[in-house]
């Protein structure tokens, strides 16, 4: 007799039976109280493979795997069910051809109107599908797990809704030097610096990735030890299946040497711009310079010639008053030269700690009362290789620039060291590695902003009221330094000063070399012979034979290298060749010095030019060839031919 009949009102016994039967997707089957089955329905027979036939009758321990007849769990099942009402449980149950599928089972108990146990409601789902991707599921999160733990190169951990740490894998370890005991529970704050606390950047970060479902940035972030390092973060929102954030993932990188490596290129870039802009602006500067140097011969020579043939006073205080003019031009377009590194330079080695100190006094009158000089030369300092006088116009521009800077007053501080490049990794691009000597100026004043710190040795470029200064100071001091062989840094912060510091070429035994030097001056001796003077600018080529007629030579002229030539190839007696060295026509001054030497061996020969010999090609220029810088007098001039042809 079927256990539903014994349960159920007859009237509904049928319908009842026909939507069992119906339900193919469970497993719908009733056992008497000892566990045997008693109906089976379509949705039993899809699940187990067996029909009815062949299962009514027969204990339902048959379904159950060797592994759950070993613990008695059919029986424990009822019993439960029996005791509290149901049994419910999921786990691996046979089919009729031995297979196995995940079960999800529920057991009901069955009783009568007295409450007499009568049997038992049993219903089985299939639920392998999803057992299985659940265990792929598991599998995977296992998978991530173990490859997230084994990262080292990246901080991967997560957080709670309120940025606690909740995991911690081997890189957060390594980046950040946390065991996971120390970090788990903490807030992730504790890895951000004061600045961001304070400006509540923690917080900011998880509402970004709250609301945007991502935040992406770098920052400076703290370890463990308090070191800082240059990080890449990214915080990821994680939702539940409802859309509720339940945390946040955080994957943090440490870019430090990538960032090192950026601003070194940066700075690099920065530089190679500021010296091809320095360049420049010096090939333009050197080329006014040259042009002046032509004017200012003319206009100086003129005056000097003047000056011989002039008796009246108030007339030689005319030429006295140009004269002082066309000086301070001179010395104008030697501050140009200066800065496009073409000034005539004479170096030799000086301890700079002996050049300063000789030098001291001057400094001292030059900052004035209000600003405190001091001295902190190191000791053992090594010799440099520089043209003294030069050196000392750079140092005292240096301090009239930092005095300019304290009209209130202050301190100001020179300071002396060794430095050897390429050790330790300090090197500079534009230098050789080798032995060096910083002479560093450091004052307490104003300060320059980064647009003007950037355009600091322009020529011309000052921050003083017009008639406060030309814009050349530093100019120079840029132009003597690299053209010595050395490297100028200027480091200034707004309100805080300013520091520059020269680098120079060094040698290690520290000795000064003497210098040979003779500053009287011979009488002027009229000379006499023949000079070939080769110049392409007219009123130069003008006054230069008015200057040698007025020292008892004849003259003969060329207004270029190729005239020169067909002079010198002639029968002319030439005893001195005076020639400009920049001319037109392909062939300069000192590739016709070349030729000239060859067609005539003995040929005294005279260059002028308003750049200095070291910037010249002057390779290849034997005896008998000197060399004088524009703007020249007749008096320099006169005495160049002297020891020329003494």
């Amino acid at each position: 007799m079927n256990v539903l009949q014994s349960v159920g009102p007859a009237p509904h016994e049928g319908r009842f039976q026909l939507l069992v039967d119906a339900v193919t997707d469970y497993a719908i089957y009733m056992l008497d109280p000892t566990g045997i089955v008693s109906s089976w329905n379509a949705g039993a027979q899809r699940f187990k493979g067996y029909t009815q036939d062949e299962i009514l009758g027969e204990h339902f321990s048959r379904f159950y795997t060797d592994e759950d007849k070993a613990t008695e769990l059919p029986r424990r099942a009822l019993e439960t069910a029996a005791r509290e009402g149901k049994f419910e449980a999921e786990g691996w149950r046979l089919r009729k051809d031995g297979t196995r599928f995940w079960a999800h089972v529920v057991i009901d108990p069955i009783r009568d109107s007295r409450g007499d146990l009568i049997g038992f409601a049993k219903i089985t789902r299939d639920l392998t599908e999803r057992k299985r991707a659940q265990e792929a599921l598991k599998e995977s999160e296992e998978r991530f797990r173990l490859l997230v733990h084994g990262v080292t190169d990246y901080a991967i951990y997560m957080l709670d809704r309120q940025g606690h740490v909740t995991n911690w894998n081997a890189g957060a370890e390594r980046i950040k030097g946390y065991s996971q005991d120390e970090i788990v529970g903490k807030h992730f704050s504790e890895f951000y610096t004061p600045e961001d606390k304070a400006t509540e950047l923690p917080r900011r970060a998880l509402e970004t990735a709250a609301r945007e479902g991502k935040f992406e940035a770098e920052g400076w972030r703290l370890r463990k030890d308090g070191t800082r390092f240059w990080a890449s973060v990214v915080i990821d929102s994680i939702r539940n299946d409802l859309g509720e954030i339940i945390g946040f993932a955080k994957i943090t990188r440490d870019i430090t040497e990538r960032r090192q490596a950026q601003e070194a290129l940066a700075q690099a870039q920065a530089a190679l711009f500021q010296a091809q802009k320095m360049e420049a602006v010096g090939q333009l500067t050197g080329g006014v310079a040259h042009d002046f140097n032509n004017l200012l011969t003319i206009i100086v020579n003129s005056l000097d010639l003047l000056t011989r043939n002039t008796r009246d006073a108030r007339d030689m205080r005319l030429i006295e008053s140009a004269q002082r003019a066309a000086e301070r031009g001179a010395k104008l377009t030697q501050q140009l030269l200066a800065f496009s590194r073409r000034q005539p330079l004479q170096p030799a080695l000086h301890n700079p700690n002996t050049l300063i100190g000789g030098f001291e006094a001057i400094l001292r009158r030059a900052c004035g009362e209000l600003v405190k000089l001091q001295l902190a030369l190191a000791p053992r300092v090594r010799s440099i290789s520089v043209d003294g006088p030069q050196f000392e116009a750079a140092l005292l521009n240096l301090i009239v620039n930092a005095r300019d800077a304290m009209p209130e007053g202050g301190s100001l501080r020179i300071t002396t060291g060794n430095v050897t490049l390429g050790e330790n990794g300090q090197t500079i691009a534009e230098l050789k590695p080798g032995p060096y000597v910083s002479v560093t100026v450091a004052d307490t004043g104003s300060g320059m902003a980064p647009e003007i710190l950037d355009r600091v040795f322009e020529p011309f470029f000052t921050t003083k009221e017009i008639g406060k200064g030309t814009g050349l100071g530093l100019s120079q001091v840029y132009g003597f330094v690299t053209q010595s062989g050395g490297h100028i840094k200027v480091d200034s912060t707004p309100g805080q000063g300013t520091t520059i510091t020269m680098l120079l070429p060094a040698q290690d035994n520290g000795e000064e070399a003497v210098e040979d030097e003779d500053g009287t001056e011979r009488p002027i001796q009229d000379s006499a012979g023949t000079v070939l003077i080769v110049e392409d600018e007219p009123a130069v080529l003008e006054v230069a034979s008015d200057i040698f007629d007025s020292l008892g030579y004849d003259v003969l002229t060329a207004t270029d290298a190729r005239e020169a030539i067909a002079v010198l190839g002639s029968d002319a007696a030439i005893d001195v060749m005076f020639s400009d060295v920049i001319m037109p026509n392909g062939m300069n001054g000192v590739e016709l010095s070349r030729k000239a030497h060859e067609m005539r061996p003995h040929l005294k020969i005279l260059l002028a030019s308003g750049y200095p010999m070291s910037a010249l090609p002057t390779e290849g220029l034997g005896v008998g060839v000197s060399f004088i810088s524009k703007p020249y007098r007749w008096t320099e001039l006169a005495d160049k031919l002297r020891a020329l042809r003494s």
